[in-house]
């Protein structure tokens, strides 16, 4: 979606001249319009004099937390050491969070961020593309495997089952900034979007009132797919981990999620076009088919390893000193 920072509306419905220093904080400028509505949850949780606390970062950090914890009880499962875990998290969250702005930028650099290129740094109003996340925080981990001598797929396999997670928690911060939603609907889970956060044609407050228009809740249906895709990563590396090879998780994750954005990007508009599809549906179909064909080709000639192998943490009985032999009898 357009950044917070672009979507400050007029009472006409266009943007206001956007004066740098008044974008990062204060009301926006369409607030003394008739029939403007003040955020569902003020996106600032606590101020402490001239420094500000923001539900996006309180609700970013729980994300990270949440997905690192169910992600130590996997490696632990799997005989691998957590500290391992935590130490190569770090990389991956930096060059996660990097890559993720740096495909947000991207999307929005020709109407906004080629204009305003001190806002880029800004990530507390929000914009963070997960497929950016995805390759740079694949990139940090392969890396950092590689320079440990620790197996890259079985890293992958943990960190596929903490990621959805992490996407579940974090799209609530979606719902706080009201970015990531739909078309119009009459739906009864549909929620209200002020008039600044809005985009393209509900820009027009006649034809869709903020009173009473409603909107699909993208960052909701996102959160759904996410659980729905922990659920059958956890299912599948359960009961069927005899018949799986390490790095199989990842890539039903990939397929999982390629199929659910894909869906999803046909309830958005002001979408990153390449040939005149959404960049997300593209990454998407091809994420999708690319995972299923390698998943596909690796068991159909037997290329991996087997992904229920113990770890070299895993619990082994202790030693059974060997008992002496007897000694023979002076005949």
């Amino acid at each position: 979606m357009v950044p917070r920072s672009l979507r400050r509306i007029g009472c006409g419905g266009k943007p206001p001249a956007l004066r740098p220093e008044a974008l990062p904080a204060g009301r926006p400028a369409g607030s003394r319009c008739a029939g403007y509505h003040p955020p569902v949850i003020d996106p600032i949780a606590l101020r402490l004099g001239p420094l500000a606390l923001h539900w996006y970062g309180i609700i970013i950090a729980s994300a990270v937390l949440g997905g690192a914890l169910l992600g130590t009880a996997e490696a632990r499962r799997r005989g691998e050491d957590p500290e391992a875990g935590w130490s190569m998290l770090l990389w991956v969250l930096i060059f996660g969070v990097l890559g993720a702005r740096i495909y947000h930028v991207i999307h929005q650099w020709g109407n906004f961020y080629s204009i305003h290129p001190e806002l880029i740094l800004q990530v507390w109003n929000g914009g963070l593309g997960i497929p950016g996340a995805i390759i740079g925080g694949a990139a940090a981990l392969f890396f950092y495997t590689r320079a440990k001598h620790l197996s890259t797929a079985r890293w992958l396999d943990i960190f596929a089952i903490a990621i959805p997670l992490g996407q579940a928690i974090g799209r609530l911060g979606n719902f706080v900034n009201q970015e990531l939603y739909g078309p119009p609907t009459d739906l009864p889970w549909g929620i209200p979007i002020d008039a600044a956060h809005r985009i393209g044609p509900w820009l027009d407050l006649t034809r869709f009132p903020v009173d009473t228009t409603r909107f699909h809740p993208l960052f909701a249906y996102e959160a759904i797919f996410s659980l729905a895709t922990l659920g059958v990563l956890l299912w599948i590396s359960r009961r069927l981990a005899h018949r799986l090879f390490d790095g199989d998780i990842i890539l039903i994750y990939l397929m999982c999620y390629g199929a659910s954005r894909s869906y999803l990007e046909t309830f958005r508009i002001e979408n990153w076009l390449i040939a005149g599809v959404p960049t997300a549906t593209w990454l998407g179909i091809g994420g999708f088919l690319l995972a299923g064909g390698f998943l596909w080709l690796r068991h159909a000639k037997g290329w991996g390893t087997p992904f229920d192998r113990p770890g070299p943490m895993a619990a082994t009985p202790p030693a059974v000193d060997a008992a002496p032999a007897p000694h023979a009898e002076a005949g």
